[in-house]
């Protein structure tokens, strides 16, 4: 019997976990299971295709909200090429309504409802040597004479009984690895399926330090843990932070999932000694309105995390990553325009604006007619409108998710962006200000390259602000330079390229002016290959942060060679001085 497990993922560089973890705890029939990974960006005709090659007798799909139209879409048709093919689903998308899934999609024969290692195991001795019936199987919903039936739950497994998936590392060249410690979660978010389950197991943490070994071992580039809430137990935290801290190889880093306002001080203490890069931590705000975040049934101290993420920031080595959730109770457009500048003030590396998705299953579903929340239809199901937004404000924070995007979490136009601020209320104004110039211009929808970026963020100041011009060009193309070296000079650049030509000259007969960090024994011609040169009439950082001009001359060089690991720009030096 031929199986085959079939993941669509969000992107290539993602990898699905779910369905290595199934085959892993297969063993005795490993040989018989295949994986199969496509995208959401391939397709249909691709993907029948592809599965249809491997003529399976049986297909089960990892479903969820990203995928789950596709799935369905992939179920119908593969079920009219392969009519004797047994297609089950299974995954957080599925496993609310599993008889409604089976009633509404007749060519799907079962659901693995929850946690599916055991469950997918058992199905397996069914279907592979005849063991049992269906009906004996935990955590299922199947067809019985036409009719959807659903068995007793199952109950929540050891995870440490789960085989470590990735001993074949070249299936996962080039690809995000997800790895998980921790099953569960100790909060009752109502928006977060992880709500549902309260109970948090571990897995044990000498194992987990046998599989970081590997991880290290192979030189992984990122592995990104996908536990709810990493940092719920302080000794399986510190276990981990510690074990990295000691054997960092200069290359991995981990991705952490964290409650900054219960992270501790020996916690923090630790980060701040890590390798700049070998940690990022991903922290879920969503709110500063105590409304808003009592609704929601969420602990949130805002005070203890901004103080956390303040400590984490002091050790200047680990990338933030701050979420805010658009749509939730008691928010409107003041209130949400204060979480934002409230958040925007922490400094994060990246600020993540999300709309709220209404996840059957989840408490916030169930609030639905309470709050006048109204929501697509169809997966992701993105709230469209509540009792405190309307569609209006939704689209325009649509926009101002985009400029976001672009003009901050990028990390290409950081002192622009800085500088801009000063001529705003707040950043939500700015940013605001700046989708209405995109929507205005009809901007929005259309491939900007990186440097038609820069064209309009300056064609915005002129219109918005009109002052000290110049100034703003020259911040500008610090940005530009920052991040490229790029192989023609904007317009805007700060000389003239008859006056860059004569600046080159003039450090080529000083040129030991050049020799930084690196480069002592480098020749010139070789040196401006490496580096790039610029020369500024303002100190543009000091600046960026003050908001009006300090006039000091400067000649920079941009250091490509030698980049900051959190945000990969370029090193600096001032030559003149």
């Amino acid at each position: 019997m031929k199986i085959l497990l079939a993941a669509i993922n969000a992107k290539y560089i993602h990898s699905n976990l779910a369905v290595y973890c199934l085959k892993g705890y297969c063993k005795e029939y490993e040989d018989q299971i295949e994986i199969v990974e496509f995208t959401i960006n391939n397709q249909l005709d691709a993907i029948i295709a592809g599965i249809y090659k491997e003529k399976p007798d049986f297909i089960g799909f990892s479903c969820y909200i990203w995928n789950i139209n596709m799935v369905y879409d992939l179920a119908k048709e593969l079920h009219k090429v392969l009519p004797e093919t047994r297609i089950w689903v299974g995954g957080p998308e599925v496993s609310y309504d599993a008889v409604d899934v089976l009633n509404n999609h007749p060519y799907i024969e079962g659901v693995m409802i929850g946690e599916g290692e055991e469950t997918f195991h058992e199905i397996m001795q069914y279907m592979i040597d005849g063991k049992g019936e269906l009906k004996d199987i935990a955590g299922i919903a199947y067809r019985k004479d036409e009719t959807a039936v659903m068995t007793s739950p199952r109950e929540i497994m050891d995870l440490t009984k789960v085989p470590f998936p990735y001993e074949k590392m070249e299936q996962f060249q080039n690809k995000i690895i997800y790895y998980e410690t921790s099953r569960g979660c100790p909060y009752s978010c109502s928006y977060c399926l992880s709500s549902v389950e309260k109970k948090v197991r571990l897995r044990d943490l000498e194992k987990v330090k046998q599989e970081l070994k590997f991880f290290l071992d192979q030189k992984v580039v990122q592995v990104k843990f996908v536990d709810r809430t990493f940092n719920c137990n302080p000794d399986h935290t510190m276990g981990i932070w510690e074990y990295i801290h000691e054997h960092d190889n200069g290359i991995t880093n981990f991705h952490f999932e964290v409650s900054a306002d219960i992270l501790r001080e020996r916690e923090i203490n630790l980060l701040n000694k890590m390798r700049p890069g070998l940690v990022q931590l991903e922290i879920g705000v969503q709110s500063t309105n105590e409304e808003t975040i009592t609704a929601i049934r969420r602990k949130m101290d805002l005070t203890k995390l901004r103080k956390a993420v303040d400590g984490v920031k002091k050790g200047k080595n680990v990338h933030q990553h701050l979420d805010l959730i658009i749509g939730l109770p008691y928010e409107d457009y003041a209130t949400f325009r204060n979480s934002f500048n409230e958040v925007y003030d922490m400094e994060p590396d990246q600020l993540q604006i999300g709309f709220l998705k209404v996840l059957k299953g989840s408490y916030m579903h169930e609030c639905c007619e309470k709050y006048d929340i109204v929501y697509k239809d169809t997966a992701p199901y993105e709230v469209l409108s509540t009792k405190w937004i309307t569609f209006d404000d939704v689209l325009r924070l649509k926009g101002l998710e985009d400029m976001v995007e672009v003009y901050y979490n990028s990390g290409q136009f950081i002192n622009a962006v800085k500088y801009l601020e000063h001529f705003f209320e707040t950043p939500f104004d700015m940013y605001t200000k700046l989708a209405d110039y995109y929507e205005k211009n009809q901007l929005f929808d259309r491939n900007h390259s990186r440097i038609q970026r820069f064209y309009i963020l300056l064609d915005f100041y002129k219109e918005e602000v009109g002052q000290h011009v110049k100034e703003f060009e020259e911040i500008l193309t610090y940005d530009c330079y920052l991040r490229e070296k790029m192989k023609s000079r904007p317009d805007f650049a700060v000389q003239e390229d008859h006056e860059y030509k004569m600046m080159m000259e003039e450090l080529q007969a000083q040129e030991e002016k050049l020799r930084v960090a690196g480069y002592e024994d480098v020749p010139f011609k070789k040196l401006i290959k490496l580096v790039h040169v610029e020369k500024f009439t303002i100190d543009v950082e000091r600046t960026a942060a003050l908001g009006e001009a300090v006039y000091e001359p400067q000649i920079i060089v941009f250091d490509y060679n030698h980049r900051n690991p959190l945000n990969h720009d370029a090193t600096t030096y001032v030559v003149n001085r």
